[in-house]
């Protein structure tokens, strides 16, 4: 059966966040391609221009902030094989309605959307392709901007064009386990009648734990061990993965609890149907903002992350000026954390276009309840304002936490700057006098700055630009998403046959 528009955007969409996860999961594979240098595996690599590229150490840091990216375009491929949802399932209860058996039906949506991946994941190793050859152009001193002299492995490039796919397909038979397609329609069984509880705080904790109990252990001596290195990233990496799950997964507590008070507090008929809503189906905000939510919480771990690395980058000049030397700081982590934040607004405009397609599948699949409330005298702007009150009021406490829980872990993870890690000789006389020996000794002194643990300032103006970002993402795309308002609450949208 032909689809409609609708289907076309659908899976043009699904392809475009699958080249997109493929672009990241391959620039991640090709940093973890550069080989050592032969003899010494510590040695910089010198054909690269980019300190992030010749310091081996910085690699695997580098290859996981690139998949981390794929996070909110995952995200953003999640909600795009909602988009035309009841079109979708017409078709498919047409399908059994000529015959076809259940399973038949899945497997029909799932390899659809396994096919519009597959597509995706190829354009995008024909993309990586194309610009690791356009991009291979050395600078005047022989260096390269990008890897463009390594190539992962064939396995692994495989593995990303084909495993993308598979797990799309995976998790889309995932989430049609609670969907059974009857030749009249589509019936999802849903086991959760109770409100929401907060138990997701739970998990936040535990990534706050995780966080507090690595720090030390990453301070001690000349740090962890070689062996418990990887347990150590396992750890930190578990705790960070528990924090954004419990932050996505508390929204549909506190859509719940803001439904509930607005219901209580509200007297104008916007807020009250946008409170009756959100307490109707308190997970939809989870499903929403699963992606802006977590580049959120990145993005202030990365606030206080920098804040740390200023305050250090201060203590090493002030320090180094006391033994005549004013260049004794590395602006190079501070330089790093400019990358992060551009990925982290990188990932909040991705996140803002699911959203935005989230908006508005919501809008055409409520498009008849609108329609009927227009058709009962409900004016038009009470609508417009019930959707806005109904994104507003999860999205605003929601990233208030995301920025809340961020912060915290990173700056658990940074923990305080420690003074007084240098000490030295100077000498308070003129060069000829220090030159020589023998009046050397008279003039010099020794230098050993107190020894105090400082604790880095709240970037206050930080975390409220990133708070203020994807807030105006949520208000840009409610702006956009009402437009659709207009043409999908037709009177004709009544009509049942």
């Amino acid at each position: 059966m032909a689809g409609t528009r609708t289907d076309t955007a659908r899976v043009v969409l699904t392809a475009l966040s699958a080249a997109l996860a493929a672009l990241a999961g391959l620039a991640a594979l090709t940093v973890l391609a550069i080989p050592e240098v032969p003899g010494d595996p510590r040695a910089e690599a010198e054909q690269y221009g980019n300190s992030l590229l010749r310091e081996p150490g910085l690699r695997g840091g580098t290859a996981f902030a690139l998949l981390l990216l794929t996070v909110p375009v995952l995200a953003l491929a999640g909600q795009c094989a909602r988009l035309g949802a009841p079109a979708r399932d017409r078709r498919l209860a047409a399908l059994r309605l000529a015959g076809a058996t259940p399973g038949q039906v899945t497997r029909v949506a799932v390899l659809e959307t396994g096919v519009a991946a597959l597509l995706g994941t190829l354009a995008g190793l024909a993309a990586y392709l194309a610009g690791r050859a356009l991009l291979d152009r050395p600078d005047a001193n022989g260096r390269l901007a990008l890897p463009t002299d390594v190539l992962p492995p064939a396995g692994a490039l495989a593995a990303v064009v084909l495993g993308l796919p598979v797990v799309a397909a995976a998790a889309t038979a995932l989430l049609l386990r609670q969907v059974t397609t009857t030749p009249f329609g589509v019936v999802r069984r849903v086991g959760r009648e109770r409100a929401p509880l907060p138990w997701p705080g739970l998990l936040i904790g535990a990534g706050l734990t995780a966080g507090l109990l690595v720090t030390p252990l990453l301070r001690t001596g000349d740090g962890p061990e070689p062996s418990s290195l990887w347990l150590l990233v396992l750890v930190v990496v578990g705790g960070l993965v528990a924090a954004v799950v419990g932050v996505v997964l508390g929204t549909g507590w506190i859509s719940y609890t803001g439904g509930r008070l607005l219901h209580r507090l509200a007297r104008g008929p916007a807020a009250l149907l946008a409170a009756r809503r959100l307490m109707a189906d308190p997970w939809a905000g989870s499903r929403t903002f699963a992606a802006l939510l977590a580049a959120v919480l990145f993005g202030a771990g990365a606030a206080g992350q920098r804040a740390y690395f200023a305050l250090s980058d201060q203590v090493q000049r002030e320090e180094s000026r006391l033994f005549g030397h004013d260049d004794g700081a590395n602006p190079f982590y501070l330089r790093t954390m400019d990358l992060v934040d551009l990925a982290v607004a990188v990932a909040v405009a991705i996140a803002a276009g699911g959203l935005l397609v989230a908006l508005v599948e919501g809008i055409v699949a409520r498009r008849r309840a609108y329609a009927a409330l227009l058709a009962t005298g409900v004016p038009r702007g009470t609508l417009n304002a019930s959707i806005a009150w109904q994104a507003l009021v999860p999205a605003v406490p929601a990233i208030l936490v995301a920025l809340t829980v961020g912060f915290l872990i990173g700056r658990a993870l940074a923990g305080p700057v420690q003074t007084g890690t240098i000490s030295g000789t100077v000498c308070d006389a003129p060069a000829e006098l220090c030159a020589d020996p023998a009046t050397e000794a008279r003039y010099t002194r020794l230098i050993q700055p107190v020894q105090r643990q400082l604790t880095p300032d709240v970037p206050v103006e930080h975390l409220a630009l990133i708070g203020a970002g994807a807030l105006a993402a949520v208000l840009v795309t409610v702006g956009v998403g009402l437009l659709f308002l207009r043409t999908s609450t037709a009177v004709e949208e009544l009509r049942t046959a």
